[in-house]
Parts: structure tokens; sequence; C-alpha cells
């Protein structure tokens, strides 16, 4: 939804005339989860029924993550706000930046981000509504060992290809990496200038992440979640996500 930049009930009604399946919808600036009502929450869900739209994710977006003491508590009662939010609207996933991945596996950074993620995890088990790392700021065999040391695995992954390509990470290896903890996929691409070591962010099926291919992948994983479009930086992004949803059905 974000991805449109238009005002909430319109970017519902193009998305649905855009032939998307379904919608994420950002918890923290467009849906409030703290104060959102009953009665705005039964609106909200006949209009999505209305447009045959369902929640495939709920984005929770925060800088700090969860591995910083300062603040913790009130970050880890939002994330769970917006994890019964994703509950209350029929959405299995939360995607979330965690915070800084530590290399050092003894360090208490490490801890406190490993015992805050086992906490949601278990939390999101109980509502119904996984909590979702989002990839792209660590390489990616960081990111499993993070997976793999909170317990019972009960944090999931939501690959992000273009921000794993602006990092310099390769979403091939990433899908290899993590594709058995994939609970959501944005459909963000990118292409990277290794002279100037930057990246640019271009319409989903023109850059470098090579969809057909970590599609195939993640087949191999028997993902059946949601490929939703992310594109944040367009002139014209009611032309893109068509064009992106296009190329995706096309696949």
């Amino acid at each position: 939804m974000a991805s449109l930049r238009q005002p909430f009930k319109k970017a519902l009604l193009t998305a649905a005339r855009l032939g998307a399946n379904g919608v994420e919808l950002d918890a923290r600036n467009r849906v409030f989860s703290e104060d959102f009502s009953r009665s705005a929450l039964r609106h909200l869900r006949k209009m999505l029924d209305d447009l045959s739209l369902r929640v495939c994710a709920v984005s929770f977006p925060s800088d700090r993550g969860y591995g910083t003491p300062d603040g913790l508590d009130s970050r880890m009662a939002a994330a769970m706000r917006a994890q019964r939010l994703a509950y209350e609207l029929r959405s299995p996933v939360v995607v979330s930046q965690v915070g800084k991945v530590p290399a050092d596996s003894g360090a208490q950074e490490w801890d406190v981000l490993v015992d805050s993620l086992t906490e949601l995890g278990r939390y999101g088990t109980h509502v119904g509504a996984r909590l979702a790392a989002e990839t792209g700021a660590e390489p990616p065999a960081d990111l499993k060992r993070l997976i793999e040391a909170v317990a019972e695995h009960a944090v999931a992954v939501d690959l992000n290809p273009g921000k794993l390509i602006a990092n310099g990470y390769s979403p091939r290896e990433a899908v290899e990496q993590l594709g058995a903890h994939v609970a959501h996929v944005h459909a963000s691409d990118g292409l990277r200038d290794p002279a100037r070591g930057e990246a640019l962010e271009v319409t989903v099926g023109q850059g470098d992440a090579e969809f057909p291919e970590l599609l195939g992948v993640l087949e191999n994983f028997q993902y059946r979640g949601f490929v939703t479009v992310e594109r944040r930086a367009s002139h014209d992004p009611e032309r893109d996500v068509k064009m992106a949803v296009e190329y995706l059905k096309n696949l």
C-alpha cells in the first residue's frame, strides 16, 4: 500500500483494479495498531472483502530493532500490538527490521536480541501472526544464525531482494540459505553499479533480482506465501506497481 503513495481507501481501490490479490498494511504509519477501534476494524475487513483483497502482511518498521535495551519494553509492546492487529486482519505475518545482528554470538546485544525475538516469536505463535525479519541489513548467513538461535525457530524471514542488492548481497544465496524460514517475499528489485558502489531501485523485473530463478528456488522449499510488490523510489508508482503485478503473474 505504501508503494502507491495514495490515500488509504484510494490505494485499496487501486490495488484491486491493478489485479492484486492482497495488500501489505503499515501498522505504524497507516493503520494504527494502538488505537484502532473495533468498528474501524470491522469496516476495514468489510472493505477488503468487498474488493476480494487479503492482508498478506502487516509491516511494522522498527528503526532501533530489538537488541538495544534502551526503550525495548515499549518497542516490544508495540510489536505485539502489531501482531495482534495482523491476527485481527487475518494476516499470518508481521514484517519488521529486527536490528543489527551482532557478529559475536557471545555479545550482550546478541543475548538481548535472541531473548526479545524468542518472546515475540512465542507471542506470534500464540496469536497466529509470526514476526518475519526483513533481509538486507546483514549477510544472509548472519540472519540464518539468528533465526536458528531463536527458540523453536519461531521467527520467520521476509525476503527482500531489492534491499539485499542495495547492500551488496546475493538474493539467490539468501534464498538458498534462508528458504526454509521464508514466510513472506517482497517483490523489489535493484541494479548495482560496482564502479560507484551504489545500487539503484528499479521496477520489478528490470534489475538483478532474477525472480524466475528466486521463485524456482523457493518452490523447492514449498513456499506458498504471498509475493508483495514494493516500489519506493518511483516517479509513477501506479504504473510501476501495475507492471510488477503483470510481470509476476506472467512468470
